[in-house]
């Protein structure tokens, strides 16, 4: 037998070892695959055509490759499907007067076939409901208020095609303790600040329809959102405020505008504009223009269950007073405005010494400081400031309420009113004159002034949803055939978990290690 040295082991291992190596690296695998155009003849029947097919380098060839890049990029960016969307009647809001409790009001479309509700706008609360299959509600006809023109309407799910009860098993359903069993239809209660005012019934799923940006025609939005079938209201709710529904635009995923922006629809935020001829405008998605003021949210025992401001301080005219620093409730469904005790004193004791006018009183009337002026004309009124944080300020600059006789002005008072506790409320009257933003992803109030046209500087707010859009680009919803949206093509993320090739790949080089070890092992015997 010959016998092999010791050198000669060494090369036989390390050749063994070499072989091993090669063995046990991968090859290099190659995959390929056929790309085709968004707009090759071939993807025709795959992608639902938009009018008629682009001509290869035309221009609506380009318009189209454009608008799906900007749409492909606000989806890239976390953005909002529409930058803008408001009621199918338009975005115009109106004030009805004393009999409609003197807040604001906008048509919406509800259902399949879609019945208009004229629905109260309150950012201190969250649900949409509206009358339905009514047990106990508010009169409907036109002839019991002064100021319709045509009936009101009640809901019933049974008449909607679109309609979905949602079950007590449903997440939510908030009221499930009063559930028999997981199957029954979810029940609600909502209870107000009024005195005795609620709305009860049953949550239903339905849709809402909206349009979007400038108002172009047929570009109509079908939204999914939650709503109470609200059969029996109570307290103010029967005596004309809100006989025909009230929209929640609180902060709650139960509101419309989160029921919106969770479904990627828009970004989560919606402004309100109130103008001097009690009209207003109310859009969805809407995030102010760039030159605004702003203020954070503020929590309300650790949740941002509600819109919370902090005012740092308040000036009368020039005057900036001491100790008027307070916590408000921005709520648009309230009209008036409330402050907390020792903020009121200061502050109407400075108005009274600034204003021009003999202190008297109206029979009836519910403010404490009033005045009759010298002449039947408004005399100059001191400015109401709120400071807030970075010395941002929020300007009342008519902050009374006017009454007028045949010949004029007869008398106006401070329209603020003492509230108990230390937390005070933003009505309505403070609003006038503002876009106010609520800004509900960055958890802030924005505002400016508007006059309730301008959408942003240089831009007019679209008015109803029959105006057309300066822009001969496509917008995304001109995407849309039927009602179906194309989905833009969007890159997959790698599995997690490790592929069934590369697990095999994983477990082959164990055995190659297991043989490392021993041919290691085999040598270094060798050596001694």
């Amino acid at each position: 037998m010959c016998q092999i040295s010791i050198s000669m082991r060494w090369r036989l291992l390390l050749l063994l070892l070499l072989e091993l190596t090669a063995r046990a690296m991968p090859l290099p695998v190659t995959f390929s695959a056929r790309l085709v155009h968004r707009f090759a003849d071939e993807i025709k029947p795959v992608r639902i055509p938009t009018g008629d097919w682009p001509d290869r380098k035309s221009l609506r060839y380009y318009q189209m490759l454009l608008a799906d890049d900007i749409l492909r990029r606000k989806i890239k960016l976390g953005g909002a499907r529409y930058q803008l969307l408001f009621p199918t009647h338009g975005s115009k809001t109106l004030s009805l007067g004393n009999d409609f409790g003197w807040l604001h009001y906008t048509w919406i479309d509800i259902g399949t076939p879609s019945t208009s509700f004229l629905v109260a706008l309150d950012a201190g609360s969250d649900l949409l409901w509206i009358p339905c299959d009514c047990v106990q509600c508010a009169p409907l006809s036109s002839s019991y208020y002064s100021n319709l023109d045509r009936d009101l309407n009640e809901y019933s799910p049974s008449r909607s095609l679109s309609s979905k009860h949602l079950s007590c098993s449903n997440h939510w359903c908030d009221n499930g303790s009063n559930c028999k069993s997981s199957q029954q239809q979810c029940p609600y209660m909502v209870s107000y600040l009024s005195d005795n005012t609620s709305s009860s019934g049953l949550l239903v799923e339905d849709i809402l329809h909206l349009q979007f940006g400038g108002g172009l025609s047929n570009s109509s939005v079908q939204a999914p959102v939650v709503l109470g079938c609200g059969m029996k209201q109570s307290g103010g709710y029967l005596d004309g405020v809100a006989p025909d529904g009230l929209l929640g635009l609180g902060p709650g995923e139960s509101s419309v505008p989160s029921f919106l922006a969770n479904s990627g629809l828009i970004h989560n935020s919606f402004s309100l504009c109130f103008n001097e001829d009690d009209s207003g405008r109310m859009f969805f998605g809407d995030q102010g223009p760039t030159i605004q003021q702003s203020t954070p949210f503020l929590p309300l025992d650790g949740l941002y269950s509600t819109y919370i401001v902090g005012v740092d301080s308040s000036c009368i005219g020039n005057t900036c007073l001491k100790m008027t620093s307070f916590k408000a409730q921005i709520d648009s469904g309230t009209s008036f405005t409330f402050l907390p005790g020792h903020a009121y004193g200061v502050i109407a004791e400075e108005f009274d010494q600034q204003v021009n006018g003999s202190r008297s009183s109206f029979e009836g009337s519910p403010w404490e400081y009033c005045y009759v002026p010298s002449s039947q004309e408004l005399p100059k009124v001191p400015s109401l400031t709120l400071v807030f944080q970075q010395n941002n300020s929020f300007v009342v600059y008519n902050p009374v309420f006017v009454f007028y006789g045949n010949e004029g002005v007869i008398g106006f008072c401070l329209a603020i009113q003492p509230t108990e506790g230390d937390m005070g409320t933003i009505g309505q009257n403070f609003m006038t004159g503002y876009r106010l933003v609520f800004d509900r992803e960055n958890k802030k109030l924005a505002w400016s002034r508007s006059n309730c046209q301008d959408l942003s500087v240089g831009k007019r707010m679209p008015l109803s949803p029959n105006e057309t859009s300066p822009n001969p680009l496509p917008s995304d919803e001109q995407q849309r055939t039927n009602g179906h949206a194309v989905a833009p093509a969007v890159a997959g993320r790698a599995p997690h978990k490790s592929s069934a090739p590369l697990s095999r790949m994983n477990s082959s080089f164990r055995v190659y290690w297991h043989c490392y070890f021993f041919l290691l092992f085999q040598l270094v015997s060798a050596s001694y």
